[in-house]
């Protein structure tokens, strides 16, 4: 008889333990269509033994079913989930995977790579610390190349990983991925990145991405794994000032009024003078109540219900600052739009404008500009076509309070709504708010 495994070998508050200590890493894996992103997430997962065994005995009934890779595995499969995506052997919708090693935890975006579902490639740069571009070694950047690098540089990604894939078919050439570093380094001069780093590999055979590749071996830096587990991308966030958006007024009976929301940006305490915006009313915060009960202090990330020490009148969409550095308030916008909708942005037409929880009507003013993607610079243009980067001014219909994108992300970002359709035509990012004869 068999006997049952020691419930007390597998030490599970050790592992979650250590697991807690273990740093996060967000990146999303980027690039043109057929560069190689999800068979790179794929091998990572592979490598990082991530995957279980009914994944494994799937995957390679699936890559003998959709033959690809001939006898060999299809890591891209691991990820490329939806019907379609594997009949067309592309990648449509993001794909988000979990997975750690000794040294980090993981979450990755897989992108898709199509020029039409730009828009999902967005989304999932939204909240990414770290950007992975693939570049196919043969054919070296492409416009879809460079349409990802201004966007992940316009959602303030600031670190980015240069993966020159494919390196088998330019037969581990030395220079033929120096040529392709110093073309991107050259294109990114002006993206405002902290830090580039490029890296040959060829995801397929698994050369540089967790080992150390002896075809190349005029490559002294580190592995792709390397890199991922050492780079540091600790945000500011609680040093930034207190933001809180609004997002539910709590009145349960008539002896409380707390102001419930997600705090965006910096810290609270019990005591704080606060200001509340777009009104301009100061008073002092009197409780920070959590669902485990009240607490002297909260930081961003943490979703609390604040009460005031005087009466003042707040609602869903304004925000609670720090009264020493308060946000800006204003009722005209300039602005970075990556628009997303099949018609059109042009001067004249009028969205729904959703910054935090705040909402305006916005109408699009006449100076509109489209961005160049090969030279980075905004020219005039009549529209702005769907998957198009430009600048814009926009005229609301009310102040709301925001902060430049550049100095707070959730307060200074937004979304465009179709009034009729509803749906989501772009995402924009708040530059300045330009002055009336500007």
């Amino acid at each position: 008889m068999t006997a049952r495994p020691d419930p007390n070998a597998f030490a599970l508050d050790d592992f979650v333990r250590r697991q807690e200590r273990k740093s996060l890493l967000r990146f999303i894996a980027c690039g043109s269509v057929d560069h190689g992103k999800s068979t790179l997430i794929g091998r990572l997962l592979y490598e990082s033994k991530h995957l279980f065994d009914d994944q494994l005995d799937a995957l390679k009934a699936d890559s003998r079913k959709f033959g690809t890779q001939g006898k060999d595995l299809d890591f891209a499969l691991i990820l490329d989930g939806l019907a379609a995506e594997r009949e067309q052997k592309i990648t449509i919708d993001v794909a988000y995977r979990f997975f750690t090693t000794e040294q980090r935890k993981f979450v990755v975006a897989d992108a898709p790579g199509h020029e039409q579902y730009t828009r999902n490639m967005a989304t999932g740069a939204s909240t990414a610390d770290l950007a992975l571009l693939l570049v196919n070694a043969q054919a070296g950047l492409t416009r879809q190349t460079k349409r990802h690098s201004l966007i992940v540089s316009t959602l303030g990604v600031r670190h980015v990983l240069l993966a020159v894939n494919k390196m088998d078919l330019v037969d581990w050439s030395e220079q033929a991925f120096a040529r392709i570093e110093a073309d991107f380094r050259a294109f990114a001069k002006n993206l405002n990145h902290a830090e580039i780093v490029c890296i040959p590999i060829a995801a397929h055979s698994g050369d540089n991405v967790v080992g150390r590749s002896p075809k190349m071996d005029w490559y002294r830096g580190p592995t792709l794994l390397q890199h991922l587990e050492q780079v540091e991308v600790a945000g500011a966030l609680q040093q930034r000032p207190f933001r809180m958006p609004v997002q539910w007024v709590n009145r349960p009976n008539s002896d409380f009024r707390g102001y419930s929301g997600l705090i965006a940006s910096g810290k609270v305490s019990s005591g704080m003078p606060v200001q509340i915006s777009p009104s301009g009313q100061t008073t002092h915060v009197d409780r920070i109540v959590t669902f485990d009960g009240d607490v002297e202090r909260a930081v961003a990330g943490q979703s609390v219900t604040l009460t005031l020490a005087d009466e003042v009148d707040a609602s869903r969409g304004d925000l609670i600052a720090d009264s020493a550095r308060p946000p800006a308030v204003a009722d005209r916008l300039s602005c970075r739009i990556v628009w997303m909708d099949k018609n059109p942005l042009a001067p004249g037409r009028s969205y729904q404008l959703k910054l935090a929880t705040a909402s305006a009507t916005a109408t699009v003013e006449p100076d509109l500009r489209a961005v160049d993607l090969d030279t980075q610079s905004a020219v005039a243009a009549d529209c702005l076509q769907i998957n198009d980067i430009g600048d814009c001014t926009l005229q609301l219909d009310r102040p709301i309070a925001f902060d430049r994108y550049a100095d707070g992300k959730d307060t200074g970002s937004f979304i465009l709504i179709d009034r009729e359709s509803y749906d989501t035509a772009g995402i924009g990012f708040v530059e300045q708010a330009p002055g009336r004869d500007d």
